[in-house]
C-alpha cells in the first residue's frame, strides 16, 4: 500500500518511537535503572526538582523531575556523588560545562570558552567531565548529554544559593 503524501510515513513513525524508546531508556539509565521507583517514605520528607530547557542548539526543550525520599538521599553512595562535585568544582571544567550547555563545540571553541593555552589542557578537563557523565563525545565535538542538563542547571543553582549567590 503506498504512503499517504499527507500522512505519516511508517518508516519516520518507527524511527521516532524508537528514538524515544532510546531516550526514555537513558533517562532511566540515568537514574540508575530506578526511575519512579524510589518512592518517598514522607517520614523523613522529599527532596524534588524538576526543570524544562529549552537547549540553544534546537535539540530542546529537555524536561526532567525527580523526587527522592530525604532519608534515602542521605545513604546515597558517596562515589559518584562526589565524582560529579568535584568535576563540577574547578572553574575551568564549569566554564566548559556553561559554554557546552549552550550547543555542542569543538575543541577550538573550547579552548577560547574556558581560556586554555593548549588542547592538552582541555582533554584532562574533558577527562574529568566525561568520566562524570556530565558531557559526552559526539565525533569531533563534545555535548552535555540531555539527561544531565536539568541536573547541572539545579547543581550549580544550588551551589549559587549554598554560596550566598542568590540572594
Amino acid at each position: 500500500m503506498p504512503d499517504d503524501p499527507d500522512g505519516p510515513d511508517d518508516d519516520d513513525a518507527a524511527a521516532r518511537l524508537a528514538a524515544l524508546e532510546e531516550r526514555v531508556a537513558a533517562l532511566e539509565a540515568g537514574l540508575g535503572g530506578r526511575a519512579g521507583s524510589e518512592e518517598p517514605s514522607g517520614e523523613a520528607g522529599e527532596i524534588s526538582y524538576r526543570g524544562q530547557v529549552r537547549l540553544a542548539d534546537g535539540a530542546g526543550p529537555v524536561s526532567w523531575s525527580i523526587a527522592y525520599d530525604a532519608a534515602a538521599s542521605l545513604a546515597l553512595p558517596a562515589g559518584p556523588v562526589t565524582e560529579v562535585l568535584a568535576a563540577l568544582g574547578h572553574p575551568v571544567r564549569l566554564a566548559l560545562v556553561r559554554r557546552l550547555l549552550a550547543g555542542p563545540a569543538g575543541t577550538g571553541e573550547l579552548v577560547a570558552a574556558a581560556e586554555l593555552s593548549s588542547t592538552g589542557q582541555l582533554y584532562h578537563h574533558l577527562r574529568t567531565l566525561t568520566a562524570a557523565r556530565l558531557v559526552e563525545q559526539d565525533g569531533r565535538h563534545y555535548r552535555v548529554p540531555s539527561t544531565a542538563v536539568v541536573p547541572l542547571l539545579v547543581a550549580v543553582v544550588a551551589a549559587a544559593d549554598l554560596g550566598g549567590a542568590l540572594r
